[in-house]
């Protein structure tokens, strides 16, 4: 079985945010979100990292983070790309979004050849599930039954914001561990030691309870999943086109969730009590800074990560 890689999901321009918050420093020697979370990946045994990044950001981008990282871990880039369709697709008028997380993996998919674990540029894990996946992808490969894959879970009172709102993935599982549903909730509000969300706007809320299982878009693939994922690609297409062509897009627990109900993919759950830092909103920066000074002086990581 050869090595898990990461693949990091970086190229959303920070809508919300507003800005090209992946390049934000949050640290010391100009250290963005991205740093601690290669670095976390690096001590873990990863040792090649895929950046999915626009070609618009690229210049910046390799400046300003990338030549950075790459003195401790080998780097890769993929692009993702509007125009990347399947033939026969092309990009609606009026169209300028990216068509989501799973378009976003399928930009590396001619650079990924075995295991990796994606996550997203913005956010920090803790060190505890990059040592989690990496271990599982490492001893758990495909079977004849079916995929095996894994998935990050944390408790949503540790992911929540008080700044906005949230999209985060409300988990199922089995008494075993194994991942039944998970359903991408895109507007999550911190309620109290709680949380809520709605789906129509804000006229009406459904509570979360604080320790409800999300997913983080921390997951853990093998190769499988690129075949299966550009496989049915074009059926999401087929539906945003018709619903909402101008901003539907197409997450990863969609199709992960397709997947296991059809019973050939199994998940499993590792769990994580980390607490997640993220700049969803420009006033979440002051919290995620003082919390990376807070570990660092802990010594849970060096000032310097990459010694530049």
């Amino acid at each position: 079985m050869s090595k898990p890689v990461l693949v990091v999901l970086a190229a959303g321009m920070g809508s919300r945010y507003g800005g090209l918050k992946q390049m934000d420093p949050v640290g010391g020697h100009g250290q963005s979100i991205i740093d601690y979370s290669i670095y976390d990946a690096r001590r873990a045994g990863f040792e090649k990292v895929i950046f999915v990044i626009k070609h618009e950001i690229e210049e910046d981008f390799k400046e300003l983070v990338g030549n950075r990282i790459s003195r401790g871990i080998q780097v890769e880039y993929a692009y993702q790309s509007l125009d990347d369709l399947p033939a026969g697709y092309r990009v609606p008028t009026g169209r300028t979004k990216p068509w989501g997380t799973t378009h976003a993996v399928l930009a590396a998919r001619d650079l990924i050849d075995g295991p990796f674990a994606v996550i997203n540029a913005d956010d920090y894990y803790g060190p505890d599930a990059f040592c989690s996946i990496f271990q599982y992808l490492s001893s758990h490969g495909d079977v004849p039954e079916g995929y095996r894959y894994a998935m990050a879970g944390y408790l949503l009172g540790n992911t929540v914001t008080e700044h906005g709102s949230v999209a985060r993935g409300v988990c199922k599982m089995n008494a075993d561990g194994i991942l039944e549903d998970v359903v991408e909730r895109t507007q999550i509000e911190k309620d109290g030691k709680d949380a809520r969300f709605t789906v129509d706007g804000g006229q009406t809320w459904t509570p979360l309870p604080g320790n409800t299982l999300v997913s983080m878009n921390f997951w853990g693939f093998q190769r499988s999943f690129i075949d299966e994922a550009q496989a049915r690609f074009p059926t999401f297409l087929d539906q945003i086109l018709t619903s909402n062509p101008e901003k539907g897009e197409v997450y990863l627990p969609l199709v992960v969730s397709q997947m296991i109900h059809e019973g050939h993919t199994q998940v499993k759950v590792l769990p994580s009590h980390d607490k997640w830092y993220g700049v969803t909103y420009r006033e979440d920066k002051p919290s995620v800074v003082q919390a990376l000074a807070d570990k660092t002086a802990r010594g849970e990581y060096p000032e310097n990560l990459w010694n530049v």
